[in-house]
């Protein structure tokens, strides 16, 4: 096996980027360079990628490189997924985690254009669309022209098929916003959101209802998840611990606490947005 050299510039960008170990992506390309970081980097045939290729074989990273490259031509492309697919299909690891990172170029693109719903998380997202990939691999035809977009197009129809799942579930549920807020009939709240820098119209008068209203309607628009009104609603306005809710929910107080003071900065600056296009 040839050692190849790689461009200095490759590892500056790999020791300086923020890792986001969070993202199912950013985990799975982790998992993926590991594999050409060592002295003896899983490489494949040059000639896959190159028309006149100057080293026997190159590193698997690089050829992803030349993959999405828009200098690499159609045939070019169909007979390196070939060859990784069927790889991955005959040999199992580790060439199935390269034959799923190899579609992490066209994935983050994909993500990147879809328009799912804020309260989605994007790693659950990213999950989905891996798992997509990762299921279709062992039966995609590798000789196929068409493979690769077979595997891309797995990942589209999961991650629409979740998308449209999240628009559902959150019709539904915010009909039900209300009652999973806490009780609108319920005594007079301890304290106020406006206590707390959000200038809620009719929160002056003391109304409780007013104040779930605003919540449900934050819902409504997006700006905050169910969860993020449930969070604002228990606590702020029903008095609920943010202990018994941190140790229901199975998170730390301080982790609730930082997801309660960004929801109501989400919150505060759309009222404020609201009052500023007020005649």
């Amino acid at each position: 096996m040839r050692p190849t050299s790689r461009p200095a510039s490759h590892h500056r960008v790999a020791c300086t980027r923020p890792l986001d170990h969070s993202s199912p992506l950013q985990l799975l390309e982790e998992s993926f360079l590991a594999l050409v970081a060592g002295p003896q980097p899983l490489t494949l045939p040059a000639h896959l990628v190159c028309e006149e290729p100057e080293q026997d074989v190159l590193p698997v990273d690089q050829v992803r490189t030349r993959l999405a490259h828009a200098a690499t031509s159609p045939t070019l492309r169909r007979r390196t997924w070939c060859e990784v697919i069927s790889r991955a299909q005959r040999l199992g690891e580790p060439w199935d985690v390269v034959a799923v990172a190899m579609t992490i170029p066209v994935l983050r693109r994909m993500l990147a254009r879809l328009p799912y719903p804020a309260h989605l998380e994007r790693a659950e997202v990213e999950q989905e669309a891996l798992a997509a990939v990762a299921t279709a691999l062992p039966s995609v035809d590798a000789d196929a022209a068409d493979a690769a977009r077979e595997l891309f197009a797995a990942a589209d129809r999961a991650v629409h098929r979740l998308a449209y799942a999240a628009r559902r579930r959150v019709a539904r549920e915010t009909g039900e916003a209300a009652v999973h807020l806490g009780r609108v009939d319920g005594p007079a709240p301890r304290t106020s959101l406006s206590s707390y820098g959000l200038s809620v119209p009719g929160a002056e008068l003391g109304e409780t209802k007013d104040e779930y209203a605003v919540l449900v309607r934050a819902v409504q628009a997006r700006v905050v998840s169910i969860a993020e009104a449930q969070l604002i609603g228990r606590t702020r306005l029903g008095g609920e611990s943010m202990q018994h809710l941190a140790s229901e929910r199975g998170v730390s107080v301080r982790q609730l606490y930082r997801r309660r003071a960004a929801a109501e900065q989400q919150l505060a600056v759309h009222l404020s947005q609201q009052l500023r296009e007020q005649p």
